[in-house]
Order: C-alpha cells, then structure tokens, then sequence
C-alpha cells in the first residue's frame, strides 16, 4: 500500500509518552473450546475485555506504547489478569480494591464455548459485583495520566453500561484527552442485556449520545447506531445481505448531523455461514469520504474479538499516519487474522497484518 495525503480531520499529536489509552473494565474468560458450556470440565483462560482488547492489540502486535485504566481487586485472579496485561507489555494504571475473600469486587467472568458448524457459541457472564462497575468520576487523576501526552484514548458502550456511574468517567475521561488534543473513540457495542437493569434502551441511548458528543471516532454498525444513540434509518431486521454497506451508510448523514464533532465511523461487515465459516469485509465513513474493504472467505477458530481487532488495526494505521483507505486495509486484516487465534486477543505480527492487508494468503512463509 502507498501513503496517501488526504486530510482525514483527524489530527495526531506529534510528541506523546503515550500512543493509546483505553478505560474499561477488564474480564476473565473460560472457554472450554468446541465443547458445549452445559458439558464442559475444563476450560482454557483468556483475560480480554471490549476495551482492552485493541489496546493489548496496539501493544502486542504494532509494538506501540499503551495504557488500560481499570480496577483491580487484590485476590488471585487480579493477579493473574495483571501478570498477562504485563505481559502483553500494556501499562496497568489501576484503582486497587480489596477483596473481601468471598463476595469480591471481583474480575468479571465470561462464560463463552465457541460452537462448531450448525451450533454457534454460546455467551453468558458473570459480573456479579464486579471491581470496574463500582468505578466513578475522581478516581483517577487525569492530569497525572495524561502528562507527557496521549495520541488516542478509548472506551466503549459495555464499561458504559456497567452501572450509573462508569458512563459519568468515561465523560470526566473524554473531557480531559480532549484538553490535550487527544483523539477520541467510542465504541457502541450494545448489549441489551447489560442496559436492562440501568433502564434498557432508553437509558443507554440517553448515556452513549452525551459520550457520543465529545468523541471523534465512533465504531459501530447500523445496529448500535439506532440501539445505541437513536440514529432514525431502515428496519435493520430486514433480510439482506450483511456485507452491503449501504444501509450503514445511508444513516452516516444523519449521524454527523446529530453528532457534528464525528470525523469517522467504521464497522466491519459480516455475514455467518457456520460458526467456522464467515464471508468478510468492513467499511470506513472518513470526513465525507466512504471506503469499503474487499470481501474474504474466513476459515473461524474463534469469533470472539473479532471487531476489537478491526478496532485495532484502523486505530494503528490513523495513529501511524496511514490514508483512510489503508488504515480500513489495516483493521480488515487484523480482525480476520484474529479469528484464528484462540481467545478474545490477539496473536498476530504486524507483517503478517501488513502483508494480508496487501492481498496476501495462506501460503507457508519460509
């Protein structure tokens, strides 16, 4: 791919101790593999989380320098999950927590199989007392964090949903980055169930559009956008193909119109055939200018993630000076080769990204 100059009005700070920094909340999940959850008695362990995930991405694959601000209680599984976010060689800037040896504030467990042909993965949680639901605006000292500067911070619409005051630091957080010319994003992922016990939809849309106004970069298909902030736009229920872009283009329009702050919105594009066999492909709204991917045939170890990785790699190509058309390039081949790993995070090379964005294949690399 060839650098192009095309103004995306996304403007990156050129000296920073940082280049991402995401708020979340940090989770454990155990996936018991092809095996049925209701059957399962061993289980494999991954630490993940919708807001972590692109920044150990960020980190563990394109080599860049970042941050996850959490809670995190003071038992065994806050161990464990510190020692992997180490070891991705993400900064864990923490609000520490005492557990209470029974009850919690816990880490968050995901429950979540991934399914096989026919029978597709079954997910549920476990966020009972959960540390990073009882965080709240003043716990963390932005103008300490964000000293020496951050290129782009991120949050998204499930630590949003946790409880009636993570959506308020998510505010108190976008705030203060944009104080410092940092690039902000959100990312809508509705989750109904999650907005139930805080007021449904109603709640939720009334949370993400406050967010949704002081972001520059939101991530999210036609779906979230009407879930999530009550973009008015098709019946997404309709049957059609969910590799057309059309319809999440045709609410761009409105969305900017709504939310004139947007400078780019992106989703990817899927369309399931089996749990193991996916058609692929993502498209990129930039400062009034639409993008679209190509189209792939995926061979699914594990779907879970793979948004956050698009995420991710769109995050590096803007954070890295790429054209829109690469930086959507970028996502599109990360998020498939995410994938094929197991787990919600990723495993990838940035050459190998590199070289799939380009039109590379599976042939042995020798």
């Amino acid at each position: 791919m060839t650098r192009q100059q095309e103004d995306t009005g996304l403007r990156v700070l050129q000296e920073a101790r940082l280049d991402a920094l995401a708020l979340g909340g940090l989770v454990h999940r155990l996936d018991p593999g092809v095996i049925p959850l209701h059957r399962a008695s061993v289980f494999h362990v991954h630490v993940s989380g919708g807001e972590y995930n692109p920044i150990h991405a960020l980190s563990e694959c394109f080599g860049l320098r970042t941050a996850i601000v959490t809670a995190m209680p003071r038992y065994p599984i806050g161990d464990l999950v510190r020692w992997q976010v180490r070891a991705a060689g993400v900064q864990g800037i923490y609000k520490e927590m005492e557990h209470d040896g029974v009850r919690g504030p816990n880490i968050a467990t995901v429950y979540s199989d991934r399914g096989y042909g026919v029978r597709p993965p079954v997910v549920f949680y476990n966020r009972s007392n959960e540390a990073a639901a009882l965080l709240k605006p003043g716990d963390f000292d932005w103008d300490q964090i964000f000293q020496g500067g951050v290129r782009w911070v991120h949050s998204g619409g499930i630590f949003a949903s946790l409880s009636n005051t993570t959506w308020q630091l998510i505010c108190e957080m976008m705030d203060a980055a944009g104080a410092i010319g940092a690039i902000r994003s959100i990312d809508l992922n509705y989750r109904a169930r999650l907005w139930a016990p805080l007021g449904g939809q109603a709640q939720c849309q009334k949370v993400m559009r406050q967010i949704a106004s002081k972001v520059d970069v939101l991530l999210g298909n036609e779906e979230d956008l009407q879930n999530s902030l009550g973009i008015k736009g098709p019946d997404v229920s309709t049957k059609r193909s969910k590799l057309d872009p059309e319809t999440f283009f045709q609410m761009i329009d409105q969305t900017v119109k709504e939310f004139p702050n947007i400078k780019a919105v992106a989703t990817t594009l899927r369309e399931v055939h089996s749990a193991n066999r996916h058609s692929w492909s993502a498209v990129l709204w930039c400062n009034g200018r639409r993008y679209v991917a190509p189209t792939c045939e995926l061979d699914v170890l594990d779907r879970i993630g793979g948004g956050d990785g698009f995420a991710a790699g769109l995050m590096y190509g803007f954070i890295t000076g790429r054209s829109p058309e690469e930086a959507l390039r970028l996502g599109w081949a990360h998020g498939a080769l995410l994938t094929t790993f197991p787990g919600d995070t990723t495993m990838a090379t940035v050459q190998q990204v590199e070289a799939f964005a380009k039109g590379g294949g599976a042939r042995v690399q020798r």
